[in-house]
């Protein structure tokens, strides 16, 4: 028996339980007796009275009735009063019929008086919730700020309740562009309409804000109402995707302002979970760069999977520092390890290897800033992403690690800049040192991630907030882009489907001009379009109008994800990745100016910006 720890409100719920029993036990005789119960039957079911309250008493109490309360209660209560006063009536039956015959129950009372508990105890129970209910959020809040929400969706009911309970907004109505949900109600709220009407409904009741509720299949709907909104001058809010919520219940501490990645139009990743937790599970994991942008998204999306551990490595204190912070109040199960060290420090690798004995590592950790290191860092970015990349992959087939799955970039095709011939070297290295056996190496290249460290994003809401100008280096500038949670899914699911030494490429879209991403900062910031002025400053060092994800003798092969398909690449001559290695090691003594032209030997299409 669990222990049932009585307070007082399990105390009232016990009583009103046992006086259920009484009042069913004498409604089941006058029923059955149309309100005249004879005198014998009457003295036969009062002495019986003590044995049903007996074991009635002591079945609601095995049943574990009083842990819940009745403000919440749902169909597992009613279920739950329904076989417990089944079960006990065919104990009862039993024990009539067979142990006392002496005290003779008619049957049809045995069977009327389950029958009537049940609707005595469901009922009092749905009763006072629907009571409490009606008292925490009435029948209609007319108190706060009057609010639209834009999407009949599942999450609605729950949202509403929310905003009655708490009454800083008031529902005055829904707006949907399914027309067979016009003219119906959500506890109450009228959906009054289509989206069109958002205008003609600002004017009547005075709206200043909209809440949008619409799943990510819907984004260009979404894109539409958040439109149509800004140029209402209206408050924008949004919900979260309902994934991210605890057992999906909507509540208004989780509504948010717009931002620029509701409006990337980006489709759900379809994942295959059972899967990805099958390569992960009870595994150990290693995320190197896991303080950056990309490294600290894949543990998140990581730990969702129930590793044995993960291992959290960066060379940066501060970065592990945050992480850490996070984590510990999320307040995760997975064992965590924030290690600080450097990818190129051999002793150090073997050390944490051959010690936490890593079945994946996912390799983020890289310099990526492309102005910053096409000067004066030259030979650190070449140590750092190629050699460093090779340090590490040595390492894990050293310790028998199962999977190497190295973070790209799109600027490693046909690079123009000494960051992507880093990382097209690192690629290359990871294809080079591949075996048959052993420790299986897999490539994922990937364009821009919004919010990234490196992004323009933070960079945009910076100026915007100081009132501009926000600086662009050209008027036709168009990047890739995806949000860091769908990367770091994508990542995970080829690393599930990878075999060894493919380049993976995750499918991107369609390319964005910067200048209409910077517009639309501006519309959510609230300002007008041209309020906000926009400067052009002209292609940094090594920067291009358009990104590529594939190189000019490349193919693309399909797998069996619609968002991860295969770039067919050339052989790497092994010989010459020795060679590679040797001229990595060398190059500290060389200026900037040698550097990029002798790379052109090992990268035929990397065309320098300037030598």
């Amino acid at each position: 028996m669990k222990k049932l720890t009585l307070n007082l409100r399990s105390i009232f719920a016990f009583i009103h339980d046992i006086f259920a029993v009484i009042f069913a036990w004498f409604a089941a005789y006058l029923f059955r007796f149309n309100f005249d119960i004879p005198a014998e039957h009457y003295s036969s079911g009062y002495k019986s009275l003590w044995t049903v309250l007996f074991l009635y008493g002591l079945a609601f109490l095995l049943s574990g009735f009083y842990r819940g309360t009745w403000r919440f209660v749902g169909l597992l209560d009613l279920k739950r009063i329904f076989i417990t006063a089944i079960i006990t009536s065919i104990v009862l039956s039993g024990f009539f019929l067979l142990l006392s015959p002496s005290s003779y129950i008619p049957k049809s009372i045995l069977i009327l008086h389950p029958i009537l508990l049940i609707l005595i105890m469901g009922g009092s129970r749905f009763i006072y919730r629907i009571f409490k209910e009606y008292a925490a959020y009435g029948s209609h809040n007319s108190s706060g700020s009057p609010v639209i929400i834009i999407g009949a969706e599942d999450a609605t009911a729950s949202l509403i309740k929310d905003i009655k309970k708490f009454r800083t907004w008031n529902a005055i109505g829904i707006l949907d562009n399914n027309s067979q949900m016009h003219g119906r109600e959500i506890l109450g709220v009228k959906i009054y309409g289509d989206i069109s009407l958002l205008a003609k409904m600002k004017d009547s009741f005075k709206i200043q804000n909209v809440i949008i509720l619409m799943t990510e299949s819907k984004y260009q709907e979404r894109s539409e109402a958040i439109s149509l909104a800004n140029q209402l001058k209206l408050k924008v809010l949004i919900a979260p995707k309902l994934d991210d919520l605890i057992a999906g219940k909507l509540a208004i501490s989780h509504i948010r302002p717009v931002d620029i990645e509701d409006l990337l139009g980006r489709e759900p990743v379809d994942l295959d979970n059972s899967g990805i937790a099958n390569l992960i599970k009870d595994k150990v994991v290693m995320v190197t760069g896991a303080g950056g942008s990309i490294g600290s998204e894949l543990c998140r999306q990581i730990v969702k999977f129930k590793p044995n551990k993960i291992i959290c490595f960066d060379i940066s204190e501060y970065a592990l520092y945050q992480l850490e912070s996070e984590f510990d109040k999320l307040k995760i199960n997975t064992e965590t390890k924030y290690l600080i060290g450097d990818i190129k420090n051999k002793r150090s690798l073997d050390k944490i290897l051959s010690f936490y004995k890593p079945a994946l590592i996912f390799h983020a950790a890289a310099y990526k800033h492309v102005p910053m290191m096409e000067h004066n860092n030259v030979v650190e970015v070449l140590t750092n992403n190629a050699f460093g990349t090779y340090v590490l992959a040595k390492a894990c087939q050293k310790a028998k690690v199962e999977k190497f799955i190295l973070i790209s970039t799109d600027k490693a095709v046909n690079p123009t800049n000494v960051m992507g011939a880093s990382k097209r070297l690192a690629e290359m290295i990871c294809q080079g040192i591949q075996k048959q056996s052993g420790t299986k190496f897999l490539i994922v290249r990937f364009g821009n991630v919004l919010g990234s460290s490196g992004s323009v994003i933070p960079k945009f809401r910076e100026q915007i907030k100081m009132g501009g100008p926000i600086t662009i280096t050209h008027s036709k500038i168009m990047r890739y882009f995806m949000s860091i949670s769908e990367a770091a899914q994508l990542v995970i699911q080829a690393a599930l489907i990878g075999g060894r030494g493919e380049i993976f490429v995750l499918d991107m879209g369609k390319p964005i001009k910067i200048r209409d991403l910077a517009i639309k900062m501006v519309e959510l910031s609230g300002f007008q379009k041209g309020e906000i002025a926009i400067k052009y400053t002209g292609l940094r060092p090594g920067e291009k109008l358009y990104e590529e994800l594939l190189a000019n003798d490349e193919l693309y092969l399909t797998t069996s994800h619609k968002k991860i398909k295969i770039a067919k690449t050339k052989n790497v001559n092994r010989f010459l990745l020795s060679e590679l290695l040797i001229w990595i090691s060398s190059i500290h003594k060389y200026d900037e100016s040698r550097i990029k032209k002798e790379l052109i030997r090992w990268l035929k299409e990397y065309k320098p910006y300037l030598l």
